[in-house]
């Protein structure tokens, strides 16, 4: 028991330098806030290697892709866990916000009651955001805690997401961190997301990433800028408190043709985005493609 308060004061230490490191780092009216899904691809390099980049400060661990039915599985394609956790806190050291993805392209996972919402909440609490509980499993080991959760919630029924919502975000009265645990949202760029709807009217999200990629009907490359502020707006008119990410893809999906030339989203895309009130940042899908194409090099000195 007392190595396990040792660690939970270790992991409340590194979130509060990690409050302090950011502050300095991003004075306010000046951030320039990256996100980038990393866990999709062994060949995209190891996380520390993803965080050392420079070109992220914000880096979302994915998947959580099975849940809601009393198991738990981290589906990070061959990535060994044992050096996530150490990877975790260097990244974190760094200034990096590190979340943790739930759902995900797979079938795994739903929420079938409130019941079972409560049961995910509970386990993430105690696996990866600080809880203290005799028995728990750490997947990134006792000393690693992420700073939030992300919801990518792609398949499957819409229902009890709110509840998850709530019954995380109940947690925060336990944690010492200022910051408290994050929510945020990765969502499908044409407004609403049914799956997500109900959770995001619980206005618990801080940050929404919007997919402009992957549907014709909204990405930029298809429907062009009109296309996009088409969407943008309604995400912007709903959830005027939130801050909203340009969710864009590093490299062209096969047959998709959807990422943006850097020209275009430099003159174009990003200046329109960035002229609303509710821009947060950009997205960026993933730390595979990146690690080809280096976007992300490019974007960090735009968003």
């Amino acid at each position: 028991a007392s190595q396990r308060r040792r660690s939970s004061a270790t992991a409340v230490l590194l979130s509060l330098l990690l409050l302090l490191q950011l502050a300095a780092a991003y004075p306010q009216g000046k951030r320039q806030n990256v996100a980038v899904f990393w866990g999709r691809n062994k060949a995209e390099g190891s996380l520390r290697q993803t965080c050392d980049t420079g070109d992220y400060n914000i880096v979302i661990i994915s998947f959580l892709s099975v849940f809601g039915h009393g198991k738990y599985w981290l589906d990070l394609s061959g990535h060994d866990l044992r050096d996530v956790g150490a990877d975790i806190r260097h990244c974190q050291s760094k200034g990096v916000y590190m979340l943790l993805s739930i759902g995900g392209d797979g079938y795994q996972y739903s929420l079938p009651s409130s019941k079972s919402a409560a049961d995910v909440a509970e386990n993430l609490y105690y696996s990866v955001l600080g809880g203290d509980r005799p028995g728990a499993f750490h997947p990134f080991g006792d000393d690693t805690i992420v700073n939030g959760v992300d919801f990518f919630i792609d398949n499957g029924p819409a229902d009890h997401y709110d509840d998850l919502a709530n019954r995380i975000n109940d947690y925060n009265q336990n944690i010492r961190d200022p910051i408290g645990i994050m929510l945020t949202a990765t969502v499908r760029c044409s407004y609403p997301d049914p799956r997500m709807k109900a959770a995001l009217d619980t206005k618990l999200f801080r940050r929404i990433h919007v997919r402009f990629y992957d549907d014709p009907s909204c990405s930029y490359n298809h429907a062009g800028l009109a296309g996009v502020m088409a969407q943008w707006n309604k995400w912007s008119a709903t959830y005027p408190d939130g801050q909203i990410f340009l969710g864009v893809v590093a490299a062209n999906l096969t047959g998709k043709n959807d990422m943006v030339a850097v020209g275009e989203l430099r003159d174009k895309l990003l200046p329109a985005v960035q002229n609303t009130d509710t821009y947060g940042g950009v997205m960026l899908w993933n730390s595979y493609y990146d690690s080809l194409t280096h976007y992300g090099r490019y974007v960090k000195d735009l968003a």
